[in-house]
């Protein structure tokens, strides 16, 4: 008969957990109402039950090793279903309503896939979605028209979300279009882009302005839809992140100056407690998602 493997104490995952997202064991134990000897004695016990080292120091706070990382999605998860077999027996299955915003690029191809798994979880919530452009987003959860917005940081415009990844910025272009020939005769880039005020956009011409390349904004949309189109259609090239990229296009090679990375944020309102519990799910399965694809 195969030995069973050890059997994951939820306490101590649920310690592990907490440290991670307050940055500190110590905070985690207050948030827990527990010792901080206690806590650190729980990851102790889950180090040794899963036989590997989850935790490592890096300057002041605390960051994962890669098996830390592979932990922390299952804990998650299984802290989750806990939770919610909790809630179910006492009657409590949540039947909450929540107003998520999401940017574009989001909407269109990591949304789904996370709608779907949180309605397996909680087919009694409600989610009321709006696609649309981060200032937009941000005036509707300003004036409590959403729950949760999911957007690119805006660096020069900081705020109090919370910051759950980053993404690598890339130029993409039409496979057929050569950049090389186009800036060795002078030409000026042709971009697709939104309209202002727009990240990206501002983006690309500072990028394109501080390495002296002439650029034109030879088309304008008002949708990501668009801008793929456009960009196929070979209208010029456009800065973006891979997600939901069409596979049509290409990301171009050295010719354009590298963009750097943008970061990912996720504000959420204060709610009841059951909808608290709702969206801190949600929160979790947006990260995994975006975890996978950047």
């Amino acid at each position: 008969m195969n030995k069973l493997p050890p059997t994951l104490d939820l306490d101590a995952l649920r310690s592990f957990v907490t440290g991670i997202e307050y940055g500190s064991f110590a905070l985690a134990a207050t948030h827990l109402c527990r010792s901080t000897s206690a806590v650190s004695a729980q990851l102790k016990k889950l180090e040794q039950q899963c036989g590997a080292e989850l935790v490592m120091k890096k300057g002041r706070g605390l960051t994962l090793t890669r098996n830390g990382e592979i932990v922390m999605g299952y804990a998650r998860r299984m802290l989750s279903l806990n939770d919610e077999v909790q809630f179910a027996l006492k009657g409590e299955r949540l039947q909450e309503e929540i107003r998520i915003g999401m940017q574009e690029d989001f909407g269109e191809s990591l949304m789904p896939g996370i709608l779907g798994e949180f309605r397996r979880h909680h087919p009694g919530v409600r989610i009321v979605a709006r696609v649309d452009r981060n200032r937009a987003l941000l005036n509707a959860f300003d004036d409590n028209a959403l729950d949760m917005v999911l957007l690119w940081q805006n660096e020069s415009e900081p705020r109090k979300g919370t910051a759950i990844g980053q993404s690598q910025l890339v130029w993409i272009q039409p496979p057929e279009m050569d950049i090389v020939s186009l800036l060795a005769r002078g030409e000026p880039l042709p971009l697709v882009m939104f309209d202002s005020p727009c990240l990206m956009r501002s983006h690309a011409i500072d990028c394109l302005n501080r390495a002296g390349i002439p650029w034109r904004v030879e088309f304008v949309s008002h949708s990501l839809s668009g801008i793929w189109a456009a960009v196929q259609a070979g209208l010029g090239v456009t800065l973006r992140t891979r997600i939901g990229m069409p596979p049509r296009l290409q990301v171009t090679g050295s010719e354009l100056p590298a963009p750097g990375r943008l970061g990912i944020t996720l504000e959420q309102q204060h709610g009841s407690e059951s909808q608290q519990r709702a969206q801190t799910l949600l929160a979790q399965l947006m990260e995994q998602a975006l975890r996978a694809v950047t």
